[in-house]
């Protein structure tokens, strides 16, 4: 088994075999610090899960009638109950797509696309590489990027 440790921008992580554990500095932004994260390794494909708790949180919900997302802040502390999703290459950049579930102080949760959110307390997340380059192309009859196997 071969282990290697690295930190960078705001996270520290640590490399078991091709699987990487991450952990994000306290008051950091998630989908920054991934995005930092999975560019200094070079990481063009793969899965993220992760948990945590946040301060704030900025969700998106995309409406299929107009093509156009609706972006939401929620301003409270935030259980990180879930956070997936995947990397891949759009419009020549390495980047992160994840899907968060909060849960409130009051045990009701929140979901959504995943903006942004800045961590108060912990976060920490898993990611699976991929031995592959993916590319994501906006498809024009969704307004969604999607996988091009093509590419």
């Amino acid at each position: 088994m071969e282990i290697q440790n690295y930190k960078g921008n705001n996270w520290s992580a640590r490399r078991t075999d091709a699987i990487y554990l991450v952990s994000l500095n306290n008051h950091s932004n998630i989908v920054e610090t991934l995005t930092d994260f999975i560019q200094t390794q070079n990481i063009q494909a793969g899965e993220v899960t992760g948990i945590g708790a946040v301060s704030e949180a900025t969700l998106r919900f995309f409406n299929p009638t107009t093509k156009k997302y609706v972006d939401k802040t929620f301003k409270e502390q935030m259980e990180v109950t879930n956070i997936s999703g995947n990397i891949s290459e759009i419009e020549g950049k390495l980047t992160i797509h994840l899907h968060i579930t909060l849960g409130r102080e009051d045990y009701t949760a929140l979901a959504g696309h995943l903006l942004e959110a800045k961590i108060q307390g912990a976060a920490e997340f898993i990611l699976y590489p991929l031995n592959t380059r993916v590319i994501k192309i906006k498809n024009e009859e969704t307004g969604i990027n999607l996988y091009d196997f093509e590419k």
